[in-house]
């Protein structure tokens, strides 16, 4: 058995790192665009002072929206698109654009229920002092909400690296693939347990490595 594991360190040692890349991508596109839409989904809601009822309503909608597919429809649905963007709907780069187009609303409600757990208080002894929308953001709102942000995003690369795997068995690549492969098609037991625990191990340092940031971050 033992033998048998070894002879597939190879092959998962690259399906770790088409997970990797698919996560790291799909990461980034949510810090990238979910941030802002989660902190503008804030600032436009009520009891803010950009409330802005209709681009509320809007953006709700559209978050919700996306979040309600399941990710397997939703990679399916986006395969047109998924070539448009990069050529192809198999390998990882390609799967990485259904898991950033379902990343990004999930990230952004995890930011926008964050900065509402910021005190009022502190946001408006800001604005008092003359302070401009965006120094409230910059300086209030994501300083005093950073460690919350950053176990959320924590949060959101446990969940996908979950998705991830779904992709793989639709051509992504990954670890997924090779527990299908090996462990489904060819009833390999084995690499199938061992798959898992690859998995769990990354996602202990995924949480351990979270964890530890968002603790030297809170300042309370």
């Amino acid at each position: 058995m033992l033998d048998h594991l070894t002879d597939i360190l190879p092959e998962l040692a690259v399906a770790l790192g088409q997970t990797l890349t698919m996560l790291g991508i799909g990461l980034a596109c949510a810090l990238l665009f979910g941030g802002p839409l989660g902190i503008l989904l804030f600032l436009v809601g009520d009891g803010q002072s950009l409330r802005h009822r209709p681009l509320a309503l809007l953006l709700g909608w559209t978050v919700n929206t996306i979040r309600s597919f399941p990710f397997i429809i939703l990679l399916v649905a986006l395969v047109p698109v998924t070539r448009l963007v990069v050529g192809t709907s198999i390998g990882p780069l390609a799967a990485s654009v259904p898991l950033s187009v379902a990343a990004i609303p999930y990230f952004a409600r995890l930011v926008e229920q964050t900065l509402r757990d910021v005190p009022r208080g502190v946001i408006e002894a800001a604005r008092s002092m003359g302070a401009s929308e965006l120094q409230v953001v910059t300086r209030v709102l994501l300083v005093e909400a950073r460690s919350g942000i950053v176990l959320a995003l924590t949060v959101l690369a446990i969940s996908f690296l979950s998705y991830s795997a779904v992709a793989g068995v639709v051509g992504g690549g990954g670890i997924g693939d090779l527990a299908i492969r090996y462990g489904y098609y060819r009833f390999e037991t084995d690499i199938m347990i061992f798959t898992v625990a690859v998995l769990v191990a990354v996602v202990q340092v995924i949480q351990l490595c979270g964890g530890g940031l968002a603790r030297r971050l809170d300042k309370r």
